[in-house]
């Protein structure tokens, strides 16, 4: 029976390939407040900007490939019971050969229902207009978590945690909650590592080993210590 490996992966891990990184130190995600665009009173007050927004950020997603580390991640099922808790809305890690990748924060190639967010459907293409509506007859938005709305899978992805026997935290700075929490479900028995370039403060997680790496490089090293360590 494989071992499983559940990684937790942020805006680092995507960033190799292209996609910019959420917000900048101003506070500004690629020139917008997050609020006019990431949250549901920007929906309310311009929904054909934010559908604009993400129109431009689904575009963007469609011109780029998986990076190696996604490779790595893909390659490493062969050995690994590989589960991906990912924050990032893009599907590189579907496109690299991953089978189990759950989006804490939604998947921008999809769209929802404004009536019924149980009703969800595949963007065609990359633009989601004013107009377009659900078999309800209502406005379609972004499959997309937006501040100031509840993470509807932070449950199953704790699940998941909770039952790792490696835990790989890859290109976040666990800052963003509930996400970050999930380090803290993960069993104390497991082998744990974290892999950043600026490897955040660790102080209250117990044994866990720092990657002080980008999202590629980290994930390579990472690759051949779990070789070693379980005799692959």
């Amino acid at each position: 029976m494989k071992q499983k490996l559940v990684v937790l992966t942020g805006a680092g891990m995507s960033a190799e390939s292209g996609i910019p990184t959420f917000r900048g130190t101003d506070g500004l995600w690629e020139n917008h407040r997050i609020a006019d665009v990431a949250s549901p009173d920007g929906w309310a007050r311009d929904p054909k900007l934010v559908l604009e927004f993400y129109n431009q950020r689904r575009k963007r997603i469609k011109e780029v490939q998986p990076n190696e580390g996604h490779t790595i991640l893909a390659d490493l099922q062969e050995h690994f019971d590989v589960q991906i808790i990912t924050q990032n809305i893009d599907n590189l890690h579907e496109v690299a050969g991953s089978e189990h990748v759950l989006h804490l924060h939604g998947e921008i190639l999809k769209s929802r229902s404004t009536r019924d967010y149980s009703l969800i459907y595949d963007i065609k293409g990359w633009e989601l207009n004013w107009g377009d509506t659900c078999e309800l007859g209502s406005q379609l938005r972004p499959h997309i978590v937006w501040f100031g709305e509840p993470v509807p899978l932070i449950e199953h992805a704790a699940e998941m945690a909770a039952t790792a026997d490696i835990f790989a935290v890859v290109g976040t700075s666990l800052q963003v909650y509930p996400a970050a929490g999930l380090v803290n479900v993960v069993p104390t028995s497991a082998q744990k590592f974290i892999i950043d370039p600026n490897v955040p403060s660790i102080s209250a997680i117990s044994n866990i080993t720092p990657i002080e790496k980008g999202a590629s490089e980290g994930l390579a090293l990472l690759r051949e210590m779990l070789k070693k360590r379980n005799q692959l």
